[in-house]
């Protein structure tokens, strides 16, 4: 990755998880194999090498700041006191960010199965398409309450469309946001800046950033996974169980 501008990781682990059956444990610090979940992605930011990594914390912030700083001393927590939707929580970390003229890779710190091959693969992409942003997609056998990916008829991406917004026709689309991006720090912290909350769930989205990039005629890619697995999110226990079993295969394969 030499010969071009330094990388940043944002992630995003501000979240409470409703649906983890532990009110008392931010969903992040939940344990896989033993270790939070928050420790994975903290490790495949590390594998980036990157100049800065930012953590966005909110539920149960003191503990997840414990985590951090014994997982990863040189990360920087900043605070979401809100939970307005993912733009707004990646909007936190412009004090650290705004300003570094830096690739700003978006990871979520529930996903914990991402490898370092394939986050090295999308930054790669990113950089020789000369690309503004470029969003980690993937092809699942149920797309149910992810962001559907919207192609034009030449496979350019046309649209990131959340599931509560979308219509019929693109329910039907089986491509699906991972929720992973790449963006260049300048365009990321402008864009945001124009992110409303006028949809579905009154929340700040990142995906809007796609749109308003677009409208301005700059170069948005999107980029596929070898393996839909990698994008595995934890928001149930159920989640939780799937994903252990999803590790215990890739150590047998």
């Amino acid at each position: 990755m030499t010969g071009h501008r330094d990388l940043s990781v944002a992630i995003l682990a501000a979240g409470q998880g409703k649906r983890m059956g532990n009110p008392d444990l931010a969903k992040v610090l939940a344990p896989l194999f033993g270790k939070p979940l928050l420790g994975y992605v903290l490790e495949q930011a590390s594998e980036l090498h990157p100049t800065n990594v930012v953590v966005i914390i909110g539920h149960q912030k003191d503990a997840v700041r414990s985590f951090v700083a014994q997982a990863a001393p040189h990360a920087i927590c900043v605070v979401q006191d809100q939970q307005l939707g993912t733009g707004h929580a990646v909007l936190q970390t412009a004090p650290v960010l705004e300003n570094t003229d830096t690739d700003v890779i978006i990871l979520s710190g529930d996903v914990p199965l991402l490898t370092s091959s394939t986050l090295q693969e999308l930054v790669a992409r990113h950089r020789s398409m000369h690309a503004v942003a470029t969003v980690l997609t993937a092809i699942v056998p149920d797309p149910t309450g992810y962001g559907r990916i919207i192609r034009d008829n030449n496979g350019y991406l046309q649209a990131i469309v959340e599931h509560k917004d979308a219509t019929p026709e693109q329910l039907a689309v089986n491509e699906i946001n991972s929720g992973v991006y790449v963006v260049h720090s300048t365009e990321l912290f402008r864009a945001l800046t124009s992110v409303t909350n006028s949809n579905a769930q009154g929340e700040f989205y990142l995906t809007d950033i796609i749109s308003i990039l677009q409208r301005e005629k700059r170069v948005v890619e999107a980029w596929c996974a070898p393996s839909w697995e990698e994008i595995h999110g934890i928001n149930t226990v159920t989640d939780l169980e799937r994903a252990a079993q999803l590790f215990n295969e890739r150590s047998i394969a």
